[in-house]
């Protein structure tokens, strides 16, 4: 099963890396996607520019679009990886080693995927 393991943490901070720090963070976090894709579980894996790029639509009637995130949280969604394990506790596993390579606090949100493709229907 595929899983989407989202990468939280304070925008602010993260920001504020220098390029030295951001280039060792995104070090420690490679050893993991390494050997990840060396086993053949390692799907897209994607960094997000800034919440300033961001854009939202809320859900409604009509929908509304806002500009910027407007996530009701300190702790803002900053990339995410998908990722092929047998089960949520290889799933939990790998974000721990995600988590252990880290530089910083925040969290990291499992979620299982269904994949869509237009035409087809899943079986």
């Amino acid at each position: 099963m595929l899983y989407a393991i989202l990468c939280y943490d304070s925008e602010d901070v993260v920001g504020a890396w220098t390029k030295e720090e951001d280039e060792a963070a995104i070090a420690k976090l490679e050893v993991v996607q390494t050997k990840l894709a060396a086993q053949g579980r390692l799907g897209p894996v994607a960094r997000l520019l800034p919440t300033t790029a961001a854009t939202t639509v809320r859900k409604g009637k009509e929908p509304l679009v806002i500009d910027g995130p407007f996530a009701e949280t300190k702790e803002q969604l900053l990339g995410f990886y998908v990722v092929d394990c047998a089960s949520l506790e290889e799933a939990i596993e790998t974000a721990k080693d995600l988590a252990r390579a880290s530089s910083s606090a925040g969290s990291f949100e499992l979620r299982p995927l269904a994949v869509f493709k237009p035409g087809e229907v899943a079986a």
